[in-house]
């Protein structure tokens, strides 16, 4: 076996990273990848944009057939990750649950698989909110499992096949000719390009990075605000940036979450929006090799690459 044929299991694989890693994963020449994910849609387009790569329908917070690829995986990377929603169940399932199921199967294999583990910055938030909560339980399920391997934090992530997040906001801003900005908009954010986060999980698979755990923030700190006008003018949207008091922000968020069971915007992420954040900034470009690319450059790569910049996920 060489290095670029090891078998590369991705549970969550279909969502933003996955996408993200899977595409990158491809242009360095790997090539047996299995992709493990629940969402029918988003694991059909992965399944389109790159068709020789093991697409499985799974939910991976119940036992099935899914569990045989963890008997002959080399690498896995833990991606499975409910981020929003109103429903605690469902991140109970998909941060939790599912996390637990997986890590047993990884000790159980007769060769236990490299295992990369995606945590989240909000483990160190102050926010108190579903994915916070389940995420902090998700990395003490590593932690205790006992398995060696690296766990990585990343902020809020941007880049290709971006369904939420500034994905969301670019489409959203098209089709409106107000754009509304809870209060001041200055809210300080570090968001990171998912593909510099995608290089950082193949450096850890190719180095075998086997501990530490490891913040890895967007080296540049934005205003929420300015994220908007940034994405603006690199989408050349036409639609007005307008500030509106946060009470009434949080009221209209509140009646969407009333008809829409998977809003793209919860209260819980607006209050995590306000809570004053700031994560450590490590030199993750000097560990892990990996070149931080601007935010500007990123932007423009999300927005205008021809190859993925026209693929849109589900939610």
């Amino acid at each position: 076996m060489t290095l670029k044929n090891q078998k590369i299991v991705l549970p969550g694989g279909a969502g933003l990273v996955g996408q993200n890693l899977v595409a990158r994963l491809k242009d360095k020449g790997y090539t047996n990848i299995v992709v493990l994910d629940k969402h029918r849609t988003n694991l059909a387009i992965l399944q389109q944009v790159q068709p020789d790569v093991e697409c499985v329908y799974a939910d991976l917070a119940e036992p099935g057939e899914w569990q045989q690829h963890f008997q002959d995986a080399d690498v896995v990377v833990m991606l499975q990750a409910q981020i929003g929603g109103i429903d605690y169940q469902d991140f109970q399932r998909n941060n939790i649950d599912a996390s637990g199921l997986i890590l047993e199967l990884i000790k159980s294999a007769k060769k236990q698989p490299y295992l990369v583990h995606i945590s989240s910055s909000v483990v160190e938030s102050v926010a108190d909110d579903f994915y916070t909560r389940s995420k902090i339980e998700q990395e003490q399920l590593v932690l205790a499992s006992g398995i060696a391997c690296p766990i990585l934090r990343p902020t809020l992530m941007f880049g290709w096949f971006d369904r939420k997040h500034l994905g969301w906001l670019s489409r959203f801003m098209k089709k409106v000719p107000v754009f509304p900005i809870p209060g001041h908009g200055r809210y300080m954010r570090q968001p990171l390009y998912v593909g510099d986060f995608s290089s950082i999980i193949i450096s850890c698979i190719e180095n075998r990075v086997t501990d530490g755990i490891y913040n890895i923030s967007g080296h540049e700190k934005i205003d929420y605000i300015d994220i908007i006008r940034i994405i603006k003018r690199a989408t050349d949207a036409k639609t007005a940036i307008v500030k509106i008091p946060y009470g009434l922000f949080y009221a209209l968020i509140a009646t969407w979450s009333m008809f829409d069971k998977n809003p793209p915007f919860t209260t819980q992420q607006l209050k995590a929006l306000s809570a004053k954040d700031e994560f450590e900034v490590i030199d993750w470009p000097g560990k892990f090799g990996v070149p931080y690319t601007t935010f500007a450059n990123a932007i423009d790569e999300t927005f205008n690459d021809p190859r993925y910049n026209k693929v849109i996920l589900e939610f």
